[in-house]
C-alpha cells in the first residue's frame, strides 16, 4: 500500500464558490467529508497514493452550488470522478475504476476464489446499507445489527492469511469501512450496542483498519458524526 501523504482538507464549495474549470484535464473527485459513499473513493485514492493525481473537490451538501448539478452530476449527488473528459459515478464502480485506471498498488486480488468472494461481499454492502438505515428509523436497529454483524464476522473467517475480508487489505474493506465506522458509533451511542461483543474477528478488523493512515485521514470527528447521524435519523 502506498505511503499516506498528509494533506490539508480543501474548504467545502457552496453557491458562493467559484466553479472549477470542468474538463480542463484535471482529475477531480467531487465528494463530501460527511458522505460514506464518497469516503470509499477518498480512501481508495489515498491507498493508491494519488493525492497529487486526483484533486479533492468537497461539496457542501446542505448548500450545493448550482454549477455542480449543471456541469458535473445531473442527479446532484456525490461522489463523482471527473477523468478523461467524462464523469464516473456510483461508489462501488468508482473504487474499482480508480484501482484499475491509475497507478499504485492493486487493491483487488488476482486469486479467483478471493475475487469471487469479493464480488459477493460487495453485493452484500448494497443490501446492508439500506437495511441498517431502515432499521435505525424503524427502531429495529439491534435486531438488524445482530444479523448483519454476524454475517460480517463469519465472512472474516473465510481467509486466514490476514485480518481483512480477503486476508489482505482490499477494495472490500474500503467498501465496508465508512459504514461500519458509522454503524458502530450510532449503535453504541444511541442503542448501547457493541458490535464487537462476541465477534473477535470484527474487533480485530476494526483495530487493524484504524492503523491504516490512508483510512484514518478520511475519518470524521466521532462526536460530530454522531450528531449528524442523529439529525439524519430524526433522533434527538
Amino acid at each position: 500500500m502506498a505511503t499516506a501523504v498528509q494533506e490539508d482538507r480543501p474548504p467545502e464549495m457552496d453557491p458562493t464558490s467559484d466553479p472549477p474549470s470542468v474538463f480542463d484535464g484535471t482529475t477531480r473527485l467531487y465528494m463530501s467529508y460527511w458522505c460514506p459513499f464518497a469516503q470509499r473513493v477518498w480512501i481508495t485514492r489515498n491507498c493508491k497514493g494519488l493525492q497529487d493525481k486526483i484533486k479533492l473537490v468537497p461539496i457542501d451538501l446542505q448548500n450545493r452550488p448550482a454549477w455542480y448539478k449543471e456541469k458535473v452530476h445531473p442527479q446532484n449527488k456525490v461522489p463523482a470522478l471527473e477523468h478523461d473528459n467524462k464523469v464516473i459515478v456510483e461508489s462501488l464502480d468508482l473504487i474499482k475504476y480508480v484501482d484499475s485506471h491509475f497507478e499504485g498498488p492493486s487493491l483487488f486480488p488476482e486469486d479467483l476464489a478471493k475475487r469471487e468472494f469479493a464480488e459477493e461481499l460487495l453485493a452484500y454492502t448494497d443490501k446492508l446499507v439500506p437495511a441498517m438505515f431502515g432499521a435505525f428509523k424503524s427502531g429495529d436497529a439491534v435486531k438488524e445489527a445482530g444479523n448483519a454483524f454476524d454475517y460480517i464476522e463469519n465472512s472474516l473467517h473465510k481467509f486466514d492469511d490476514g485480518p481483512f475480508f480477503l486476508g489482505q487489505f482490499s477494495l472490500v474493506d474500503i467498501a465496508f469501512a465508512p459504514f461500519i465506522e458509522r454503524f458502530q458509533l450510532v449503535l453504541s451511542n444511541i442503542w448501547e450496542y457493541d458490535i464487537t461483543a462476541g465477534r473477535p474477528k470484527l474487533a480485530a478488523w476494526i483495530e487493524e483498519l484504524n492503523k491504516i493512515e490512508a483510512y484514518k485521514q478520511t475519518r470524521a470527528d466521532p462526536d460530530a458524526l454522531v450528531t449528524q447521524m442523529k439529525k439524519f435519523l430524526g433522533i434527538e
